[in-house]
């Protein structure tokens, strides 16, 4: 039974956490199932997005705690394990986000520390009525800094820090009015949902939503100045193309675009 399943609908790819006893803790081996499934998407043509869902009754509770006590036992401590367990889960999390494809969260359950910042790392994400979502590793002891880093660049900074510092979870109703989820749906309707958004994304240009999902994360980190000379750059390079010429095209005479893309 594989750690991580995958399998394509069309041109979206599904990858499925499958570790249910542990509620899919980003164990060392499963973060090397996500790594090795990012680095083959980046290359995928094909796939235009991807959803990524939880086996078992929740999606993510975070690290493997037990994995984490193990690696004390090493003459350092556990140092050289601890960095290069999160030098490992940051590469996972921002790989999320340089993929060219939009990946989209589908949330069930609970989504705590490092599944919380799984969820906050995805483009977009869809949950089931009644998941809860928090950072609460200040409860044992341990203040959740990396998965800070994803949360505060979704909700707004004192909620961020309430979550970090108290533990609290976060209701389905407040993480989609703070905008750390995109939609709320019962949970029957988490699949349809989800798969009708991705097939939403999936039928656009493939080629203009990789270059705009690339730009979107390079201009937030730019001065307002910077950013919309960037962006202009991106828009014309996006104007040349033939396709961005025939989608105009089709708008302007109403028919559908005769995209050269496949």
């Amino acid at each position: 039974m594989a750690i991580l399943e995958r399998h394509d609908i069309g041109h979206v790819a599904h990858l499925r956490l499958n570790s249910p006893a542990n509620l899919n803790a980003l164990s060392d081996e499963m973060l090397a199932a996500l790594q090795s499934q990012i680095d083959t998407l980046r290359e995928d043509s094909q796939i235009r997005v991807v959803i990524l869902s939880g086996a078992g009754k929740a999606f993510c509770a975070g690290h493997d705690l037990k994995q984490m006590q193990a690696g004390r036992a090493a003459e350092d401590g556990g140092k050289a394990y601890f960095s290069d367990l999160f030098a490992r889960c940051a590469s996972v999390m921002t790989g999320l986000t340089r993929l060219p494809q939009p990946v989209i969260a589908q949330v069930h359950g609970i989504a705590t520390a490092a599944g919380c910042q799984l969820v906050a790392s995805c483009d977009m994400a869809v949950a089931a009525q009644g998941t809860r979502f928090g950072v609460n590793g200040v409860n044992i002891g341990l203040f959740c800094s990396t998965p800070m880093v994803a949360l505060t660049r979704n909700i707004p900074r004192k909620k961020a820090f309430e979550m970090l510092s108290t533990g609290r979870f976060l209701s389905t109703e407040e993480a989609l009015a703070l905008g750390l989820i995109n939609d709320a749906v019962p949970a029957e309707a988490l699949e349809t949902r989800t798969q009708d958004l991705a097939d939403t994304v999936a039928e656009k240009l493939s080629a203009a939503v990789r270059i705009g999902k690339s730009a979107f994360y390079d201009q937030m980190t730019m001065g307002l100045d910077e950013a919309y000379a960037f962006a202009g750059n991106v828009m014309v390079e996006n104007m040349l193309w033939r396709d961005t010429d025939e989608g105009i095209s089709a708008f302007l005479e109403k028919r559908t675009p005769d995209w050269a893309e496949a």
